[in-house]
């Protein structure tokens, strides 16, 4: 969606203009790769590095707009939710010095943001998705207000006819539903452009299908998503679910506008994008109204606006683009499934790593849909994104470990591609050492997460542990240390960390719950088994009616046994204390103290989230000696 100017399609006249500009825009790309137009010759990458913003507790900003303004830069553009935002960087010739000028260049334009966005009590991360965002935060007013993000909005939840559902299912499981396309936000990406001969654009597009599992599974660095511990690389399932638009009760087999495809492209580059037109129908026009073909009548270079706005909404995890640079136009691809951080550094190897190895692709490799059935391709890429380091790919009919393919094969293919390309030998070296080092130590950034994740939830709770992760990766990230040498946390001595400063930090989320028609005598039983003092009551619409403690319990003990009411609706408290779940920690507690109530229920949204009781506050105390404002 890199066109500020996007229109609804308001009339079929409307959509029948656009259909008309998109059509001719693909018979000028075959034209103009028929006659040589397409640069060939020189090659040049660059990348697009996306960004969280935070609050002074690690939780999500929502001041982009008001940061883009200070930072007053043309490199830096706004992301479809107020708490991202995008830098884009310069291309740069693929020999030489190019990974430092990128490098250089990304560390001033975030040296740039860190000094503006310091005087707005505002700071930056870079990950694959941001630990402490939070439902709340997915919310339409979460929204950066820009029509473009709007119109997207609209036109895909018209198209879906309902929900948009998630379920992601790993050592935890995610399913829930949303009304809109933010959890499309909670993706952060470094994005890497590599610009490719037009009559090798279809060898190298499948070969960069090849290798991606292999590349996502060292890169990977989104394990956790609200609270929850799901794939290594979670945005490959949350981008796919959380803009999918195809209508649940559809008959026929679609293919979702996020998708990493299901057969190996065929022909010429032109024909890749024919095949998204063919398969993903048209949402949005441009205010452009170039007609292509008398562009080229004319002697000029067309833009194609209406391919590349069709493009712009087809997301594929590796994406063919056209473009114009210089008045000259060109074919590259996006790689779009690399994460943002841990750390530059370990950015930079990232791209190192995968343009190294497009660069080296064997002359066997060109055909190789006749080598290696597209499932093999497509299996290792959903593999990796669930497994990271730990899987296991199918490699040309043999099974090998994500280290061991590597290691062996895929870094000395790194180390030949930059080698070719003329890249400086030494920061080739450094670079490609440090996805060796993370291979040798089988450590990434999911792992090293997820590992320290499980730590900081030991006497905590998941809101807490996230916030307190996303604390150490912000001060390990300034550090610009690699993640392979980011040290484990100590379980002995995390406890300093914590900072419990709302109930929704301390709240117990998995929750007992009675139902007002149960029989008492089951309620009892599950209070004695699960060794609980208090159990929430809702009724057959799942809605709060009701609080079964201890005390009624007690009570209904001292009545005859031939008296006693066998219902839970006919003794539960409909009196009870409930709070939002953004109730600081010290209300809490003065609230219970003030109340003597034995528990406190946490609502969101007039739905229950939680539950606070006197031990919970008392293990609070225990740890931390006080509750931090």
């Amino acid at each position: 969606m890199g066109s500020q100017s996007v229109n609804q399609f308001t009339s079929p006249e409307s959509k029948k203009k656009f259909t008309r500009l998109l059509l001719n825009d693909i018979q000028s790309l075959d034209y103009m790769l028929k006659e040589g137009m397409i640069e060939s010759g020189i090659q040049r990458i660059g990348a697009e590095q996306e960004l969280c913003l935070m609050d002074e507790n690690f939780h999500p900003a929502t001041n982009n707009i008001e940061v883009l303004k200070a930072i007053n830069d043309p490199h830096f553009v706004p992301e479809i939710a107020k708490f991202n935002i995008e830098a884009n960087l310069d291309p740069f010739e693929f020999t030489g010095d190019c990974f430092d000028l990128i490098e250089d260049q990304l560390r001033n334009l975030l040296n740039k943001a860190f000094q503006v966005t310091e005087s707005l009590n505002t700071k930056i991360l870079m990950t694959g998705i941001l630990p402490t965002l939070r439902k709340e935060h997915l919310e339409f007013e979460y929204m950066t207000p820009n029509p473009r993000y709007e119109a997207l909005n609209e036109v895909m939840k018209r198209q879906k006819g309902s929900d948009f559902e998630l379920n992601i299912m790993a050592v935890d499981e995610l399913i829930t539903t949303h009304p809109n396309i933010l959890f499309e936000a909670c993706n952060t990406s470094f994005q890497v452009h590599m610009q490719i001969e037009p009559d090798d654009f279809t060898a190298m597009y499948n070969w960069a299908q090849m290798i991606a599992g292999p590349v996502m599974a060292v890169a990977a660095n989104s394990p956790i998503l609200l609270g929850r511990r799901l794939w290594k690389e979670t945005r490959i399932a949350l981008f796919q679910q959380s803009v999918d638009t195809r209508p649940v009760n559809i008959k026929r087999e679609q293919q979702p506008r996020v998708t990493f495809g299901k057969e190996w492209a065929s022909g010429t580059a032109c024909d890749i994008f024919r095949d998204n037109i063919s398969r993903f129908n048209m949402l949005f026009a441009t205010d452009e109204k170039e007609n292509s073909l008398e562009v080229l009548e004319s002697g000029g270079i067309p833009q194609l606006e209406a391919l590349k706005m069709h493009n712009s909404t087809v997301y594929k995890w590796n994406r063919a683009c056209y473009g114009v640079g210089g008045g000259k136009p060109h074919l590259r691809i996006e790689n779009r499934y690399i994460p943002s951080g841990p750390t530059v550094i370990d950015e930079m190897s990232n791209a190192a790593f995968w343009l190294g190895i497009m660069n080296a692709m064997p002359d066997e490799y060109r055909d190789i849909a006749e080598l290696v059935p597209f499932e093999d391709c497509r299996y290792n890429f959903y593999n990796a994104a669930r497994n990271g380091l730990d899987s296991q790919f199918k490699w040309f009919d043999k099974t090998v470990s994500a280290q061991k393919l590597i290691r062996l094969k895929l870094l000395p293919l790194a180390r030949e591609g930059l080698n070719k390309a003329g890249v400086n030998p030494v920061k080739s070296d450094q670079l490609l050492g440090v996805i060796e080092k993370r291979v040798s130590n089988n450590k990434n950034g999911a792992k090293w997460i997820t590992q320290n994740f499980t730590v900081l939830l030991e006497k905590s709770t998941a809101q807490e542990a996230s916030r307190s992760i996303t604390e150490v990766m912000y001060h390990n990230q300034l550090n610009s240390r690699p993640v392979h040498k980011w040290r484990n946390l100590d379980p002995k001595k995390i406890d300093h960390m914590k900072h419990f400063k709302s109930v929704r930090d301390i709240m117990e989320r998995e929750l007992y719950i009675a139902k007002e028609d149960d029989l008492i005598d089951l309620v009892v039983s599950m209070m004695d088994w699960k060794n609980i003092r208090s159990i929430p009551v809702e009724n057959s619409k799942n809605e709060l009616v009701g609080l079964i403690t201890v005390r009624d319990i007690l009570h209904y003990h001292t009545k005859p046994k031939d008296s006693r009411p066998e219902l839970v609706s006919e003794i539960m408290n409909t009196e009870f204390v409930s709070i939002p779940d953004s109730t600081s920690t010290e209300e809490a507690v003065s609230l219970l103290a003030k109340t003597r109530a034995c528990c406190l229920l946490v609502t969101h949204d007039k739905e229950l989230s939680g539950i606070v009781t006197e031990s919970d506050i008392v293990q609070v105390a225990n740890m931390t000696q006080a509750f931090k404002k």
